[in-house]
């Protein structure tokens, strides 16, 4: 597919003529995302000083993107990761950060409204630096530290040095391997889990406005899994970013696979109904699954999924409460 990458503009017209040929699968649709980011990439590079960056970098994709579980419409999560910290370096790749934040927004990736972007300077830092900044979160008992610690164990290197984010993982392991109640920060960020299972067992839909008759996939399917594997990964130092592929290695590493028993299967289930919402406008729509539309048997589907997810969250909370 060649298209012409000389503005962002054309770049997004090539990639709204192209994304319906990738909604076959899940990795099909986050490949062809990927693809768009390196083109956007490619060109910022190009835009910044006219030249080669000053030293060796990682650029890295976090959130559904590091994981691979993007939808149609996905928003922006990056940062970047560069060898080291000096006049020259930090003032090019502050400009670069600008740029790589700037050029997915006009190909059709929405800003984050959580700022985790390379423009901003928390994301943006030395190799050096930014091991600093993870041992400084990891120290700090604030929720916002915890959830980003959370959000960069997701990152998952798109241009340059995929060993500058390996090295950065395991100084998260590494350090709740000694401080053992880390673990237990971690855990209480996500302890909340929106319950859409009613007491007699009627899944719990919105009852009003735009999404009226639908459930939240996003908070309500799709966090439990991904919270409770992201910190058993955590927890055992699996680097992988896919929930599907910290499912595997769980599963051979310390009796998890009773645990996750059915999981991968309800997790590909989830990421298949992700791919019906193609028809939507927004970011927030590819989040809601009208429960009301759906036949009888993918209703009880559905509803098996989101007490299986809950299962697998108690499982992960009481897990490191016992401090196993």
């Amino acid at each position: 597919m060649e298209t012409d990458v000389r503005t962002y503009e054309s770049i997004k017209e090539w990639k709204d003529k192209n994304i319906a040929s990738f909604l076959d699968d899940t990795d099909s649709l986050n490949k062809f995302h990927d693809q768009v980011m390196s083109k956007v990439f490619d060109l910022a590079i190009s835009r910044v000083n006219k030249g080669s960056p000053p030293c060796e970098f990682s650029w890295f994709i976090t959130g559904s993107g590091g994981r691979c579980e993007q939808g149609v419409i996905s928003d922006q999560d990056h940062g970047l990761i560069y060898e080291i910290s000096n006049v020259e370096n930090d003032i090019y790749f502050k400009k670069l950060g600008e740029e790589v934040s700037y050029g997915p927004f006009i190909v059709g990736y929405p800003y984050c409204q959580g700022n985790v972007m390379s423009s901003n300077s928390l994301w943006c830092k030395s190799k050096h630096e930014w091991k600093e900044q993870l041992l400084k979160w990891m120290e700090d008992e604030s929720w916002d530290a915890i959830r980003y610690l959370q959000i960069f164990y997701d990152a998952r290197v798109l241009t340059g040095r995929n060993s500058y984010v390996e090295e950065l993982k395991m100084v998260i392991y590494e350090y709740q391997l000694k401080h053992h109640t880390v673990l237990k920060r971690f855990m209480e960020n996500v302890t909340h889990v929106k319950n859409v299972i009613g007491p007699l067992g009627q899944i719990l839909v919105e009852q009003h406005g735009l999404y009226q008759g639908s459930v939240n996939l996003k908070y309500a399917a799709f966090l439990p899994y991904v919270n409770a594997i992201r910190l058993l990964s955590i927890k055992e130092g699996v680097y992988e970013t896919s929930t599907l592929d910290r499912m595997n290695c769980l599963k051979q590493t310390k009796g998890y696979s009773k645990a996750l028993n059915g999981c991968e299967d309800n997790f590909l289930t989830l990421l298949k109904y992700r791919l019906t919402l193609f028809q939507v406008e927004s970011y927030t729509d590819t989040h809601y699954l009208n429960i009301e539309s759906l036949h009888k048997e993918q209703r009880k589907e559905i509803k098996r999924i989101l007490k299986d997810g809950k299962k697998l969250h108690d499982y992960m909370i009481a897990l490191i409460e016992k401090g196993c």
